[in-house]
C-alpha cells in the first residue's frame, strides 16, 4: 500500500506534517517531556513525596502519556502505516503501549514497567540510536565468543569437581555447583581470600588450575568482546559518514570539479 494518499493536497499536509513532527523544536519537545516524565517516575518512589504531591504527580504523569500518544498519533497521522516499518517507531509505539494496559490484577507488574518511557530518549537521540545500532550489530560476533566462553566454562567445571569436589563439596560439589563458583572467580569477587587460598590450603598447587582460567576467562574473554564491540561501533560509523550529505568545502570541491569537467569536455569537442 502506499504510505501518502494521491490526493496532492493530501500528500501536501502529510509532507509538512512530517517535516513538522521531525523538526528540531518538536524534538527537543519530546526530549523534556520524557525527561520530566522520568524525575516524576522517581519521586513516585517516595512515599513521603506521594502523601504530600501524589496526586499532582499522578495528574503530570497521565498529562505526559496523553501528550505522548497525541505524537504518536500525528506521526501516524503523517506517515500512515508505513510509519510502522521504522523500527524505532514501534519502540515508541510498544513503550507507550504498555502504559496503556490496564496494571491491575495478573497485569499489576506492568506498573513498573512504566518506567520503560525513559528509554524513549534513545530514539530520539542519533547518537544514542548509533550505539545501539552498533550493539545490535556485534551480536553475532559476541555469540561466537559467548560460546567459546561457555566451552571453556563446562571445561574448567568439570575438572573443579573432579579436583575439589570432595573437599570443598559447598564450592565444587556439582556441576552446577562449580559453575557458580567459577563465576564468581572469573567476576574477581572475593576469588583469592575466599575461594582460592581456601582451596590451596588443602590443595597448594590449586593455582596452578585458577590462575590460567583467570587469564583466560576474564581478561581474554573480555577483550574480546570489547574488540567486537569496538568493530561495530566503527563499522557503524563509517557507513554513516559514507551516508551523510557532503559538507559545505567537500560540496565546493565537488562544484569546482564537475566545472572542470565541463570545461575540459567543452575544449575536447573544440579540438
Amino acid at each position: 500500500m502506499p504510505e501518502y494518499s494521491l490526493t496532492p493536497s493530501s500528500t501536501t499536509w502529510r509532507l509538512r506534517l512530517t517535516a513538522l513532527m521531525e523538526s528540531k523544536t518538536i524534538t527537543r519537545l519530546v526530549t523534556t517531556l520524557i525527561i520530566l516524565n522520568a524525575a516524576i517516575l522517581g519521586m513516585q518512589t517516595s512515599p513521603a513525596l506521594m502523601a504530600q504531591w501524589g496526586g499532582l504527580l499522578l495528574g503530570l504523569d497521565q498529562l505526559i502519556l496523553v501528550l505522548f500518544i497525541l505524537e504518536l498519533g500525528l506521526r501516524f497521522a503523517a506517515r500512515g502505516l508505513g510509519l510502522l516499518r521504522d523500527p524505532w517507531a514501534v519502540f515508541d509505539c510498544l513503550v507507550v503501549g504498555i502504559a496503556l494496559v490496564p496494571a491491575s490484577g495478573p497485569f499489576a507488574v506492568l506498573r513498573a514497567l512504566r518506567v520503560l518511557r525513559v528509554l524513549r530518549l534513545i530514539s530520539i537521540n542519533p547518537d544514542m540510536r548509533r550505539v545501539v545500532q552498533a550493539l545490535l550489530s556485534s551480536l553475532p560476533g559476541m555469540g561466537s565468543i559467548a560460546m567459546l566462553l561457555g566451552l571453556v566454562f563446562y571445561v574448567a567445571a568439570v575438572m573443579a569437581t573432579q579436583l575439589f569436589g570432595e573437599a570443598f563439596p559447598d564450592w565444587f560439589g556439582s556441576l552446577g555447583a562449580s559453575l557458580y563458583t567459577l563465576f564468581q572467580v572469573m567476576t574477581l569477587e572475593s576469588w583469592s581470600m575466599g575461594i582460592v587460598r581456601p582451596v590451596m590450603e588443602t590443595f597448594p598447587l590449586a593455582w596452578l588450575y585458577f590462575l590460567p582460567f583467570i587469564l583466560i576467562a576474564t581478561f581474554m574473554m573480555l577483550n574480546l568482546f570489547i574488540a567486537v564491540v569496538v568493530n561495530a561501533m566503527q563499522a557503524t560509523h563509517d557507513q554513516d559518514a559514507l551516508l551523510a550529505p557532503p559538507s559545505r568545502t567537500e560540496q565546493l570541491l565537488l562544484d569546482e570539479l564537475r566545472a572542470l569537467r565541463t570545461e575540459v569536455a567543452e575544449l575536447r569537442q573544440q579540438r
